[in-house]
């Protein structure tokens, strides 16, 4: 499974991008505020955490810019109903903070007017998750590093159990760079 990418970026459409890595041009889906924000580096070199959604009649990228994002995305997925397209049309609809936010606090009427939620989604969005979201500023606070959790995604898309992934990951040094604890993941998780 791809779970990072860092190339140039190339193209930038309304609801995809796609990056050259190496000559190879890879499509991933995005969020409208990720597209925004992409705006400004095309022609440069990006660095997109990835989700990759596997059917046995299609391979889709998905691409996140902030571990908060992908974060809420996979969240999403966890609700009955919402599937990868879906959850990025949701957060198409405001950031990534303000749709914790309206989770949090329950706010099923806020949730309701972004795209693709109606009054029984936003309310089973709520029942799933509400009190369950973690943002990623709060484990960098309770003692997980940014390059530990981006190391975290990376495994957990790559099949690895998320519980034996945690136990990896928080033997490592804080300061690992996410190359070498992917790579030194693999190398320890392979052998169980």
């Amino acid at each position: 499974m791809i779970a990072y990418l860092k190339g140039q970026l190339i193209e930038i459409a309304t609801d995809h991008v796609i990056v050259d890595v190496n000559g190879v041009g890879y499509e991933a889906a995005a969020s409208l505020p990720t597209i925004d924000q992409l705006r400004s580096f095309q022609g440069q070199t990006v660095a997109l955490r990835i989700y990759t959604h596997v059917r046995e009649d299609q391979l889709q990228l998905f691409a996140f810019l902030h571990p908060e994002e992908k974060s809420l995305f996979l969240s999403f997925l966890k609700v009955n109903g919402i599937g990868p397209k879906v959850a990025l049309t949701i957060l198409s609809g405001a950031t990534w903070s303000q749709i914790y936010d309206l989770i949090e606090r329950g706010d099923a009427k806020g949730l309701s007017s972004l795209p693709k939620v109606g009054k029984k989604t936003a309310e089973q969005i709520i029942l799933t998750l509400q009190g369950k979201l973690v943002r990623a500023d709060d484990q960098t606070k309770s003692g997980g590093s940014s390059q530990w959790q981006q190391i975290s995604f990376a495994l957990v898309n790559l099949g690895f159990k998320s519980s034996t992934v945690d136990n990896f990951v928080s033997g490592l040094p804080k300061d690992i760079n996410i190359e070498e604890g992917v790579r030194q993941g693999l190398l320890a998780l392979s052998k169980n």
